[in-house]
């Protein structure tokens, strides 16, 4: 596995730096590191076909770009297309990397790439999708799970996740700053940009729909923003949903915990939503007492409560219950991937057959053509020759 000091030492072409840069600048690394992979000699013999055929290697495998797929031992189904990529590949299979050193480290399966660097520093993370430039550039992951499961669909996508799991960031620059945290899903340009700033692993199970939602939540969990610039003043808070451009957006805003915010004064403009209808309410009347209060406004806030009235005296409902890290989704047993290369193994025995069927009916073809042929000769020969009859 490559460490971040090891990497340092290959953007120095050798020579460790004084200090490491932070990995949130991986992006920048980009040039200096495929220059010095260019430079780097050869560290193990590699697996060549001579002369290349041009993409069609063995079991199920192709490669087209300088040095694509170098190092491929026992691997299966990998396509590199693009200078170096999939480069450290061995017996890693299923992998598609499309673009210069896409996946270039990667020693994982399942793992898809396509762009200019994106999953460049991948080691060990497996089933990651990173779809554009830069995609998931500092992902590295372990065998344990981590920095796996991962989807990035745009520019800088989760360009600093190393160890992060199951996230999901569609946009340019979506949950940028991720390092650690989990479970998060972010859609649109800047969403969750700075969540896990700080690599505290505290901020999962975020959800965040809209350019720039959720922006600055850094060690919150448990947030939900839908609409765009939604929640810009929640950065710890927890359990909290806000539904509404701009929502949440007011000066005095708080950084809060379990409050739900719909199209409320906190949208920065002051005046809110100027009507509310909720359908299943009108038809419902409920008799106050029991389990049933009177719901309240705060004319001044927007701010929802109650009236318990006789029935409940004073009574506050429970606090709610915090969660747990999510835990790394289990990678599939190696028995799973013996089993699944013996199914392809089997498909190539029989692609294997069927080749060879083709070519002995080719060469029955060929030899009833030229049969046909020298019958056809053979009958010209024995035609009468016509005779010419003289007129006189």
């Amino acid at each position: 596995m490559y460490s971040l000091n090891q990497v340092n030492k290959l953007v120095s072409c050798g020579r460790d730096p004084a200090r490491s840069l932070p990995l949130w600048r991986g992006f920048l690394l980009i040039p200096l590191i495929l220059l010095c992979f260019a430079l780097t000699p050869q560290t193990r013999a590699a697996v060549e076909v001579v002369p290349p055929p041009d993409g069609c290697y063995p079991r199920f495998t192709t490669a087209e770009g300088c040095q694509a797929l170098k190092n491929l031992t026992s691997g299966t189904a990998n396509t590199a297309l693009g200078w170096r990529a999939l480069y450290s590949a061995d017996d890693n299979s299923f992998n598609v990397a499309v673009g210069a050193a896409a996946l270039v480290l990667d020693h994982a399966d399942a793992n898809t790439a396509v762009g200019t660097a994106a999953l460049l520093l991948n080691d060990f993370g497996g089933r990651n999708t990173a779809v554009g430039a830069a995609a998931m550039v500092n992902n590295a992951g372990n065998q344990a799970g981590q920095g796996s499961f991962n989807d990035a669909v745009g520019a800088f996508a989760l360009n600093s996740n190393t160890n992060g799991f199951s996230n999901n960031a569609m946009g340019d620059s979506a949950l940028f700053r991720n390092q650690s945290a989990a479970a998060n899903t972010a859609v649109g340009d800047l969403a969750l940009e700075n969540n896990d700033a700080t690599d505290d692993g505290n901020a999962n199970n975020n959800v965040a729909v809209g350019a720039s939602a959720l922006i600055n939540n850094v060690n919150g969990s448990e947030n939900t923003g839908v609409g765009s610039n939604v929640g810009p003043n929640l950065a710890n808070g927890f359990n909290n949903t806000y539904v509404g451009n701009f929502v949440g957006s007011a000066d005095g805003t708080p950084d809060e915990d379990s409050t739900i915010r719909i199209g409320d004064l906190s949208n920065g403009n002051g005046a809110g939503s100027l009507a509310c209808y909720i359908g299943g309410i009108w038809n419902n009347p409920q008799p106050v007492g029991g389990s049933v209060v009177v719901v309240t406004l705060n004319l001044d806030t927007d701010e929802l409560g109650y009236d318990a009235g006789i029935a409940r005296g004073n009574s506050r409902p429970a606090a709610v219950p915090q969660r747990g890290v999510p835990q790394p989704r289990v990678a599939p047993h190696p028995g799973d991937r013996q089993a699944l290369n013996q199914k392809v193994e089997q498909l190539q025995t029989t692609v294997t057959q069927q080749q060879e069927q083709i070519q002995t009916l080719t060469a029955q073809l060929r030899e009833q053509a030229a049969q046909i042929q020298k019958l056809s000769a053979q009958d010209e020969l024995i035609k009468p020759t016509p005779r010419v009859v003289e007129n006189r």
